[in-house]
């Protein structure tokens, strides 16, 4: 079943009320809740719950969300900036068409989670768990899994650049079909990595830089 692309088509959808606070809450429960056309800026939502519910034209500045829990969350066309979500857990989340700058999420567990179509630069997932985890037609720059366990992990149509792969764990993490596949060290940490004959040459540099290899 493929990513669902409209609000309408969410199963949850009729029973999604407004949100209408002008700023998240510690500790906050966000049940079949929709943020719509929204920008916060700053606050802590340390705790907060989000369960069915949808975030569509939301803009996040510099917001707290530490050991945040996602549940069956539709984002979409949304920009985040400077947000911490530090311990965070996302299961059965979707993000569509969104922009991602600047983002802690080290440390975070992000399961059957599909990034579609979205602009992440600078996205530390440092000693983070992935599991059943899509990035589709993204732009991925200066990705940080140092560390990181990723298991069932996927990049269809998507350029990452200057990814940052020291200790992580591979377990069937297919980079083929990937657009751009620039490691920018830990190389040698893919083991368990699937990857296509145009990447193997992509990463030959790296590879032979992390096993102390002198090309000439």
């Amino acid at each position: 079943m493929g990513v669902v692309q409209s609000l309408g088509e969410l199963p949850y959808a009729a029973y999604l009320r407004q949100f209408d606070d002008e700023r998240l809450e510690h500790d906050g429960d966000y049940t079949e809740v929709h943020l719509d056309q929204l920008e916060l800026d700053g606050g802590e939502a340390t705790s907060a719950k989000f369960i069915e519910s949808a975030l569509t034209q939301v803009t996040l500045a510099e917001v707290g969300l530490e050991r945040v829990r996602f549940s069956d969350v539709w984002v979409s066309r949304n920009r985040w900036v400077g947000v911490s979500l530090v311990d965070a857990q996302w299961l059965d989340v979707s993000m569509l068409d969104s922009s991602l700058a600047g983002v802690q999420a080290y440390s975070s567990r992000l399961r059957r989670v599909t990034f579609q179509r979205c602009k992440i630069d600078t996205l530390n997932l440092r000693g983070a768990t992935l599991v059943d985890v899509v990035f589709e037609d993204c732009e991925l720059n200066e990705l940080d899994c140092a560390g990181a366990d990723l298991a069932n992990v996927t990049f269809p149509g998507t350029a990452i650049r200057n990814a940052r792969m020291s200790q992580v764990k591979c377990k069937k993490v297919d980079f083929r079909g990937a657009r751009e596949l620039d490691v920018a060290d830990g190389a040698d940490s893919l083991k368990g990595a699937i990857v296509d004959e145009r990447q193997l040459m992509e990463l030959g540099p790296a590879l032979a830089a992390a096993l102390g290899i002198l090309v000439k």
